[in-house]
């Protein structure tokens, strides 16, 4: 009896803490598309992005092009202008694969721009989200677009309109 008395007091306890927490989420993909500062660096990235695309795609396009040149020339050829030839067809392809790595690749160019341009502007929605949960005394804030699964969320939990008003953003100016 006094077991089962004793865990009863740890179950209620237990239920009285975790009552006491205030857990809320925020949607921070809808927060960002709703900063035009966040709008305006995303357009320059994908202009950026389609630009260095672009010059990728022409680099292998001299490639095949040099390639196909070379199967057609092929039976002319003597051994050694055939060796000059494809040297310079896998020289040309290192080098564009190079440029595209360097580019598009882990901490390649676009990265690097990515991180100076949507840095600050999240570095700002953290700061705000921190500041709305120590004004409202929320104990977890979650993010409804990460990798943490959330099977339901009651909408007079989204914070995210607090958050874009902290901000000095009007909610809902910009489309979804």
């Amino acid at each position: 009896m006094r077991k089962i008395s004793i865990t009863l007091l740890l179950f209620l306890a237990f239920t009285f803490t975790a009552s006491a927490q205030r857990f809320v989420y925020v949607d921070s993909e809808y927060i960002l598309k709703h900063i035009p500062e966040y709008n305006s660096a995303q357009k320059q990235l994908d202009a950026l992005s389609e630009q260095w695309q672009k010059e990728v795609d022409t680099r292998f396009a001299e490639i095949e092009k040099l390639y196909k040149a070379y199967q057609a020339d092929q039976v002319l050829l003597t051994d050694d202008m055939r060796k000059r030839r494809e040297t310079e067809i896998i020289n040309k392809e290192k080098e564009a694969k190079e440029f595209q790595r360097k580019i598009f690749g882990f901490e390649g160019e676009l990265f690097q721009q990515r991180a100076s341009l949507i840095k600050p502007i999240q570095e700002k929605v953290a700061q705000a989200i921190q500041a709305l949960a120590e004004v409202q005394q929320l104990d977890i804030v979650f993010d409804k677009s990460s990798e943490i699964m959330m099977l339901y969320a009651n909408p007079r939990f989204d914070k995210s309109n607090d958050v874009l008003t902290r901000m000095g953003y009007k909610p809902g100016t910009f489309a979804k």
